[in-house]
């Protein structure tokens, strides 16, 4: 069960992306948007899509438009996976991505001096 949970949850995940970067026409979703993990319940009524976004500033912005899309991404979803049923999907922030990006902020930010080099 555990691997056909994996294998829904790969394809549905590939076919977002997909969808995201091919199908949908909102300037807005210009920025780099990724699908980073999908899970989905056993009986493929709900999705949770965690997203990340190169720019942290639109990444509210970005998960509302996806999630106002969510029908249109919904239909396209149907036509590119064979499920029992199309799952309703909660697009989420990847709190991960985000725990990186402030990460290398504040290592960027350090003020560390260069070592010198002794010339023996």
């Amino acid at each position: 069960m555990a691997n056909r949970m994996e294998r829904a949850n790969s394809e549905i995940q590939k076919a977002l992306i997909e969808i995201i970067q091919t199908k949908m026409n909102d300037p807005r979703l210009k920025q780099i948007v990724s699908i980073t993990e999908v899970e989905t319940t056993p009986d493929f009524k709900f999705c949770k899509a965690k997203v990340s976004v190169l720019n942290v500033k639109e990444i509210s912005n970005v998960t509302s438009i996806l999630q106002k899309s969510e029908g249109f991404i919904k239909r396209e979803l149907a036509k590119l996976v064979k499920m029992p049923q199309v799952p309703k999907i909660n697009f989420v922030v990847d709190k991960s991505t985000l725990s990186a990006i402030r990460v290398e902020e504040i290592l960027r930010n350090l003020d560390i001096p260069k070592e010198e080099e002794d010339d023996d």
